[in-house]
């Protein structure tokens, strides 16, 4: 896969937001044509020539040792998920690997399922790195109730945000919440490039959302750790909760766990959430398990 432009904007954007001030550099008198650093600035920050990081920004980062990415980084003052996408960047212009593509798993362990069935107090789900949903347990079922349920799995995340009108009903901070998601597609897309199915759903949401479009434009990356969200649920109306991504290792799957502060009215929302679920699933399974009534039996 060419990562050519995105090596190029990528580099421009990181340096463009630097001022010569904020590197340390001294100030000189005159207009400066150029927002941000100059090329031949970088270049003295990095201790290369301006040649050779002239031939980085124009995208070939192909045997770019490791010490100077570093120092790449640094100069760029780039932050943890940055340099990574950095590297990433640098490994996808080596040529393929004989092992082929990453695939992103469509199912989880029996085991899984049981650690999800019984976080009771939790709304929880597992995705995989294109953000489907391909498991969840009941408490989140109900939070998402309408968008995730047992029969729609799996869902796809990013195609909600970006496609579906009633995301932004839902998710009540909706703008910050669909930045974060373009950028961890953006890390996502630079630490795995020739994932082709991952690459066609960003060519399918650059084609139908101007909003995501917009925003992958910006080359912004992030790593997906710890977020607070309100959503707007019809049981219990707006619900501010934090969710947390635990990574499954060796999975290539991440679980998205919700919690409240404790003695919060968020959290009497969870509960009043989790005895709705409760009732809602013992209901369904007495329906499955109880014999027809007498008028039923009766010819």
């Amino acid at each position: 896969m060419d990562t050519t432009n995105d090596v190029r904007d990528f580099l421009m954007s990181r340096r463009s937001r630097i001022t010569p001030a904020q590197a340390g550099l001294p100030a000189h008198g005159g207009t400066r044509r150029v927002t941000g650093l100059k090329r031949e600035e970088v270049a003295m920050l990095t201790g290369v020539s301006t040649e050779y990081y002239a031939r980085l920004e124009r995208g070939n980062l192909r045997g770019v040792s490791d010490s100077v990415l570093d120092s790449l980084a640094r100069a760029l003052q780039l932050d943890e998920a940055e340099r990574a996408h950095l590297f990433d960047l640098a490994k996808a212009a080596a040529p393929a690997p004989a092992s082929g593509t990453r695939r992103a798993r469509a199912e989880v362990r029996p085991s899984i399922e049981r650690i999800l069935a019984g976080m009771t107090g939790t709304p929880a789900y597992v995705r995989n790195s294109r953000t489907d949903v391909i498991a969840a347990n009941s408490l989140c079922f109900a939070l998402y109730t309408g968008i995730l349920s047992p029969e729609t799995l799996p869902v796809n995340l990013a195609r909600f945000m970006f496609l579906a009108p009633r995301s932004k009903d839902f998710f009540v901070d909706w703008e910050t919440l669909a930045d974060d998601f373009a950028a961890a597609m953006r890390t996502e897309s630079g630490s795995n490039p020739r994932d082709r199915a991952l690459n066609s759903l960003i060519g399918d949401l650059a084609a139908g959302s101007t909003e995501f479009s917009t925003r992958w434009a910006r080359h912004n990356v992030r790593f997906h750790r710890s977020a607070r969200k309100i959503m707007r649920n019809p049981l219990v109306g707006e619900i501010e909760l934090t969710g947390d991504a635990l990574e499954l290792p060796g999975e290539g799957l991440t679980m998205i766990a919700y919690s409240a502060e404790p003695g919060s009215h968020a959290q009497d929302q969870l509960n009043f959430l989790a005895s709705w679920a409760a009732s809602s699933k013992s209901t369904s399974v007495e329906a499955q398990v109880s014999p027809p009534s007498a008028e039923r039996r009766t010819p």
